[in-house]
């Protein structure tokens, strides 16, 4: 068993719970007083309808989310609306406020800009509606679904630094390809870098590039290709961004089984869970299982809407690499 499949079977994916847990580095400060008061407001109030604000329509997971959701809310009786916001924060906060104006009776957000979100959510208590916080904590909500994002990263981080250490004696080239608008990426760049650099210090940083979407992964791998073609590791704020610089290597002649090419991702999309079982130089994604996001985005509100104490949830995440076959089947069976 490799040192990625250790690690993986070390952290399996956690028992599902409906208690509120503490996030390391959450993303907004602490609920206040206010959440209190939203979740009596809905008390008891059976929810007919639950819209689910994903701003970032162009990655993978928003589709697989979807539908999942959807299903979810189904067999409570609930109908799923959503918004398009493609991640534009001028969209989501127009959608976003067309929504408390309609009265939607329970709406999730994953905020683009929670200081920008604030407002909203504020007027959505205060018409009586539920708010929850997707991917972290505002001071005005009914409940929050939470990810141990730096986590995700810490874990990619020390699985690569550990191949690194194994494969290359500690040496050679890396490079990030980070995210540093939100808080999501923020958290989960802290820890790959911090995790990698601390356990491998004999490898070279040679690039930390803005990447979330396959498009912008493939160009800015080309791009530091083109100044580092020796670059043994690569790793991804999202699957898709990896998935992109594993695209750049594979066309710039890397063979899909080279055994000193490292390139790894979070979130668990498909193509690169696929890249993954396949043995080639994908190694690894920090992945999260879209069933367990779905049943949050339709628990939480009914939660709040039964009165519930803390209806909140933080969504576990297990990193999978070679080896993991039947973890990674479950989760392309979840992905449709």
């Amino acid at each position: 068993m490799t040192s990625i499949a250790r690690a993986a079977s070390r952290r399996q994916f956690l028992a599902y719970s409906v208690a509120a847990a503490a996030l390391a580095g959450c993303s907004a400060p602490p609920s206040t007083s206010t959440s209190a008061k939203s979740g009596s407001a809905a008390a008891g109030t059976p929810l007919t309808k639950i819209g689910l604000d994903y701003p970032f329509t162009q990655l993978p997971l928003y589709t697989t989310l979807v539908k999942l959701s959807t299903a979810a809310a189904k067999k409570h009786g609930i109908s799923l609306l959503t918004t398009s916001d493609a991640a534009s924060a001028d969209t989501q906060a127009t959608n976003l406020t067309t929504w408390v104006a309609r009265k939607v009776p329970a709406i999730v957000s994953f905020p683009m800009v929670f200081e920008a979100a604030e407002p909203i959510a504020r007027s959505a208590l205060d018409a009586g509606l539920i708010w929850v916080t997707y991917g972290g904590t505002l001071e005005h909500q009914s409940a929050d679904i939470k990810f141990s994002f730096r986590e995700g990263g810490t874990l990619l981080g020390e699985a690569a630094a550990t191949w690194a250490g194994e494969t290359l004696g500690g040496k050679g080239k890396i490079a990030f390809l980070t995210d540093n608008t939100i808080e999501l990426g923020r958290e989960r760049t802290e820890g790959m870098i911090d995790a990698f650099t601390k356990a491998a210090p004999g490898v070279d940083v040679v690039a930390q590039e803005q990447a979330i979407d396959p498009d912008t992964g493939l160009a800015k791998t080309r791009a530091i290709l083109a100044k580092h073609p020796d670059l043994a590791l690569l790793l991804g704020v999202t699957d898709a961004a990896a998935y992109g610089g594993f695209k750049a290597l594979q066309q710039a002649g890397r063979k899909n089984d080279d055994a000193r090419t490292f390139v790894g991702g979070q979130d668990g999309a498909v193509p690169s869970l696929l890249a993954i079982r396949q043995g080639t130089f994908y190694r690894a994604s920090a992945a999260l299982a879209p069933d367990d996001i779905a049943n949050a985005v339709v628990d939480v509100p009914r939660a709040v809407a039964a009165g519930k104490a803390n209806p909140g949830v933080q969504v576990p995440i297990a990193l999978v690499g070679h080896g993991d076959t039947a973890t990674i089947d479950d989760l392309l069976a979840q992905n449709g």
